[in-house]
């Protein structure tokens, strides 16, 4: 008898544990969505092959910078809340700048501040990662600096 309740709760059972799991991928994307924070500010590494310089820099999201002949513009960057595992990435654009001022888009992709060479720029003498993302930067943001510099 036993045998027989089981059998019969076995279609109910997996009907039940398929409704959660539906619940759970259906709530899944929202919950990803609050878990990251977007940040305004992008931390940036840049290395200059040639001259073994390593410069740390911050960039505010959809503003462009200058390293050596490269041009970065990051469009996001994504962080965790400190409590959970940390997973810092950023949509980053980087153009070159050619002797004969010629630009041309040389990366465009996501970086990962824990693999900074998954997706690494491939320049003969720059070299620049995602280091993190930051809320604020000691910089001033681009349209404060060019009221400061009018």
């Amino acid at each position: 008898m036993r045998l027989n309740n089981r059998t019969r709760s076995g279609p109910a059972l997996r009907l039940l544990a398929l409704a959660f799991v539906s619940g759970l991928m259906a709530v899944s994307p929202a919950v990803a969505q609050e878990e990251r924070i977007t940040n305004p500010v992008a931390v940036f590494t840049g290395l200059d092959k040639i001259t073994a310089r390593i410069v740390k820099f911050d960039v505010y999201i959809d503003e462009t910078v200058q390293f050596g002949a490269l041009q970065v513009t990051p469009r996001v960057c994504y962080t965790r809340p400190e409590t959970e595992v940390q997973k810092t990435t950023a949509f980053v654009e980087v153009q070159e700048v050619t002797l004969s001022k010629e630009v041309r888009k040389i990366f465009s992709g996501w970086m990962y501040a824990a693999s900074p060479g998954l997706n690494a720029i491939e320049h003969p003498v720059y070299d620049v990662w995602l280091e993190d993302c930051k809320l604020e930067s000691d910089v001033p943001p681009p349209s404060e600096r060019q009221t400061d510099s009018q």
